[in-house]
């Protein structure tokens, strides 16, 4: 939430980041699921492409959801040191994250293994 808090000055609206619900919280939460003793997803790409797509569809905000979306998912890589290459530039530069984070919204609910493969795919590409 301190994430979104600092977005507040970038966009004056009263409705940007106005909880509807405990979407945003249930998204956080599925990405640390377990079953038996092991995640649910395993791998750093896989909670961040599962990060980015819940946030992205729960619309647990009134205005805001992809922008907040796009950021919690590139907080959530640098804080697992996944944002940045060895050569110095983002895995997912902003023009990738904005196509990824709007073909998202606007995918439908039966293809998300499909959208969140692909979101997978891209941050594996340069590995």
């Amino acid at each position: 939430m301190n994430l979104i808090h600092s977005m507040y000055s970038d966009f004056e609206s009263d409705i940007f980041a106005k909880t509807k619900d405990d979407g945003f919280y249930s998204s956080i939460n599925q990405i640390k699921q377990s079953f038996g003793g092991s995640d649910c997803y395993p791998s750093i790409e896989e909670k961040a492409a599962n990060l980015l797509y819940f946030i992205t569809k729960n619309h647990s905000f009134v205005d805001g959801n992809k922008r907040i979306a796009a950021a919690c998912f590139t907080y959530f890589l640098e804080q697992n040191n996944q944002l940045i290459k060895d050569d110095g530039t983002p895995i997912v530069d902003n023009n990738t994250l904005a196509a990824l984070t709007l073909f998202i919204a606007t995918s439908k609910t039966d293809e998300s293994e499909i959208v969140k493969r692909l979101v997978i795919s891209i941050l594996n590409r340069s590995r």
